[in-house]
């Protein structure tokens, strides 16, 4: 065996290691931030806490998601991590309590948790396993999300429920999507930041729960 091919075998190597070690350090901390969230939504539902609205939530959101973006090679990172997803948990208790206050509405929230769950390990079990490049994906989510989040926007201020509706069901597939192209970029190291990848993976995933809460909640005649 030549010099070179021993310095490929060794590169491929380490780029596998590399790459494992994202995986791993994405996953600890995408279980550490929906317990977390989960928390934090606790505390809001428990305290009965009013939803800081839309504009609010967008500004905390769009903040501490750029304060992650920046800080993404620090350990103040991990810090703007917990802080974006528990105030996403936060704006999340409202919206349970709303729910669970009316009949059947406990059954409606176990429903999208566990429909979200299952859509997530099969997802990333898929694209784990198989190993396949979803990376062709990025460019069709990217135009897909940001229709879908002015359409969100256009039916929350012209009160259109139907399109709210229409709106809930596009983000079921985008991030269902989204899920199969982050643990593809993960896998083929186009993703080596473990805290982008956790942000990326928690926000696909409360994007779906929420979404999958606001259709099973019009199937069951409670929205």
């Amino acid at each position: 065996m030549n010099t070179q091919a021993i310095n490929t075998a060794i590169a491929g190597q380490s780029s596998a290691v590399a790459t494992n070690g994202v995986i791993r350090n994405t996953y600890i901390l995408l279980s550490l931030t929906l317990l977390f969230s989960a928390m934090t939504a606790g505390l809001s539902m428990a305290f009965n806490l009013p939803h800081p609205g839309l504009l609010l939530t967008l500004a905390g959101y769009f903040g501490l998601l750029f304060a992650t973006a920046r800080f993404r090679n620090s350990g103040l990172g991990l810090l703007c991590v917990f802080a974006l997803t528990g105030f996403m948990g936060f704006t999340l208790g409202p919206i349970l309590n709303a729910y669970l206050s009316l009949p059947g509405g406990g059954q409606i929230v176990m429903t999208a948790m566990a429909g979200t769950g299952a859509i997530f390990m099969s997802l990333s079990a898929y694209a784990l396993a198989s190993k396949k490049d979803f990376s062709f994906m990025g460019g069709f989510l990217m135009a897909g999300i940001l229709v879908a989040f002015l359409a969100g926007l256009g039916a929350v201020f012209l009160e259109m429920p139907g399109l709210s509706l229409a709106v809930s069901a596009m983000f079921v597939l985008l991030m269902s999507g989204l899920i199969l192209y982050e643990t593809s970029n993960i896998i083929h190291g186009g993703e080596t930041n473990y805290i982008m990848a956790t942000v990326t993976l928690f926000v696909a995933l409360f994007n779906l729960f929420t979404s999958l809460l606001h259709l099973l909640g019009f199937m069951s005649g409670e929205d």
